[in-house]
């Protein structure tokens, strides 16, 4: 029979042990990602019965995601009371608007076609402060020398430059395009990422270039699982350092432009080893019906960043 003493240490010992598996159990759960899924994901452009990005809000909550990132050209209004009721729509449904998907086009040796790019970048880091979104994507636009987006993909996202100029052209105006929309990403507190988005930014080494020159903790890197189109493993782990959002592209019933067949779990643990804890992103970009391939897509992803080693 154990003595006073004998009990406390042995009841000390269990609580340590107590302590420790509940340190271990939180750490397992941190290293898990949320999911969110981008209103494109429903609307892709064409679906004109899902655009409604209130819609999408309501229907991402009852499909079970922790967030949804809205695209810019899918919203219907930049009326203040057409942001709020998105804000209150996100807040009611428990779900986080985490991220702002924008369009811009730095590309040009037009210095006014920049300004006014620079110009519609800062007006869109305002539109995120407004809904509370922390992280807008960025792009570097594309040359504009393909016919159209259709050629592009079939080119695999390569694409000349214009007559008489070069991406070394290119990368200079990006990044002083770039380093004039800082201001205004730290005043509104929204951290813009790079997205790996054809353009300069087809490949890890032009994403980074940019990053790297600009050397600001308001410009990271938007990561996209599917727009890597050869190696994209080795590719995105270029990226992962610097990533504040991925988003994960899916494609069931086929792809829309192209089709790849992604190693999630193996993305998951590359992500977990450069220790990302940020929001994955739905990019559901199949021909199956949204309402039915978004849900598969949500519970391959759970699956994928569900944390285990």
């Amino acid at each position: 029979m154990l003595n006073r003493r004998e009990a406390l240490c042995a009841a000390a010992i269990g609580a340590a042990a107590l302590a420790t598996n509940a340190a271990e159990e939180e750490a397992t759960t941190a290293r898990r990602n949320r999911i969110a899924v981008s209103t494109y994901s429903f609307w892709q452009f064409k679906h004109q019965d899902l655009r409604d990005v209130e819609a999408c809000i309501n229907r991402s909550a009852e499909m079970g995601f922790d967030g949804v990132e809205i695209l810019h050209r899918q919203m219907e209004s930049e009326e203040n009371t057409y942001l709020q009721k998105l804000k209150r729509a996100a807040f009611v449904n428990g779900v986080d608007l985490c991220g702002f998907s924008t369009h811009q086009g730095f590309l040009s040796p037009d210095e006014a076609v920049r300004q006014k790019n620079i110009d519609h970048t800062i007006h869109c880091i305002e539109l995120a402060y407004q809904l509370g979104i922390p992280t807008m994507r960025v792009n570097t636009g594309t040359w504009g020398t393909s016919k159209d987006f259709d050629e592009l993909m079939k080119n695999r996202g390569i694409e000349s430059p214009r007559e008489g100029y070069t991406d070394e052209d290119g990368f200079g105006w990006v990044i002083d395009s770039l380093e004039k929309c800082l201001p205004a990403a730290e005043r509104c507190g929204v951290l813009m990422g790079l997205e790996n988005h054809w353009g300069l930014g087809r490949t890890p080494e032009g994403v980074m270039r940019v990053v790297n020159a600009i050397d600001s903790p308001w410009l990271q890197v938007t990561m996209d699982t599917g727009n890597f189109l050869e190696d994209p493993y080795d590719r995105l782990e270029q990226l992962a350092d610097k990533a504040v959002l991925v988003q994960a592209k899916t494609y069931y019933g086929g792809g829309l432009w192209y089709e790849l067949d992604l190693d999630y779990p193996r993305i998951a643990k590359m992500l977990r080893e450069h220790k990302y804890r940020g929001y994955v992103s739905l990019e559901f970009e199949g021909r199956e019906d949204p309402l039915t391939g978004i849900p598969k897509s949500l519970a391959m992803l759970r699956e994928s960043f569900a944390g285990r080693a």
